[in-house]
């Protein structure tokens, strides 16, 4: 009998696999490889297979789909509800399997290799944003103890950061002085990076019409507008603005009790 619909639970290395016919009858559970897994799937006909969108489940999905598969990703949260045993792969594969022919099951758009690439971007900019705040602070904590308080502000720490150097050379130890220059350092190789991050977005922004129209929009820049393009991509997969608005977050606090 021919299988139609397929979960894959994925991981690093090995793969496991939960194929059924259109009567819902388990066919196939097997473990897979992670070089035999395209092998696997080219020898079969076109069906429909269910991942949760998790770790290269967009590397995954766009290989299938190559080869005339339809692939339909889940939130996690969403097929949860679906595993009926102790949880192991091959439950999870199952569950995923049941899960991704659901009618009312909400899926997670595809994503191109080029919206990977900017948000990728993003996700290292916002590490470093992160690092160089956390080395500001751990700079103004330092100094304080020696009862020097630079206010708040990365810009604050960087401008001062010199001339205290220079003014409390007899007064702190050389040790010290040592130290916070080699942390102030670190903050401007962060910026730096920081920086030239943001050029590589700002030139891909100047490169797309859907982030340049974004932009148009007032309080919204480069870098919000390439986060938002590279993030939803074709925002014809959602049904209105409020569906796109709550899949962003951006929903109605409920504050309600008892139903009301």
């Amino acid at each position: 009998m021919k299988i139609t619909t397929f979960g894959i639970d994925l991981a690093k290395n090995v793969f496991q696999v939960h194929g059924v016919n259109e009567q819902g009858k388990a066919l196939v559970r097997k473990a897979l490889r992670r070089d035999q897994v395209l092998e696997f799937f080219i020898k079969l006909g076109p069906c429909l297979i269910g991942m949760e969108a998790c770790a290269s489940a967009y590397y995954w999905a766009r290989k299938l789909q190559a080869q005339g598969h339809t692939v339909k990703l889940m939130a996690p949260q969403y097929v949860k509800p679906y595993v009926k045993t102790n949880k192991n792969d091959a439950a999870d594969a199952e569950a995923i399997c049941e899960a991704v022919g659901r009618p009312n099951m909400r899926f997670v758009p595809i994503k191109n290799v080029e919206q990977q690439s900017v948000l990728s971007l993003h996700r290292a900019r916002q590490g470093f944003v992160k690092s160089r705040t956390a080395q500001a602070n751990q700079i103004r904590g330092l100094l304080s103890e020696y009862g020097i308080v630079i206010q708040q502000g990365i810009c604050n720490v960087t401008k001062r950061l010199p001339h205290i150097l220079e003014e409390y050379a007899n007064e702190l130890p050389g040790a010290f002085c040592q130290l916070i220059q080699r942390l102030g350092d670190h903050l401007k190789e962060l910026d730096r990076q920081v920086g030239e991050l943001e050029v590589q977005i700002k030139i891909w922004h100047k490169q797309n019409e859907a982030s340049k129209k974004l932009e148009e929009i007032p309080g919204v820049g480069p870098i919000t507008a390439t986060a938002i393009v590279a993030s939803i991509g074709d925002a014809k997969c959602f049904k209105d603005g409020r569906q796109l608005a709550a899949w962003l977050g951006l929903v109605p606090r409920q504050h309600s009790s008892g139903g009301k």
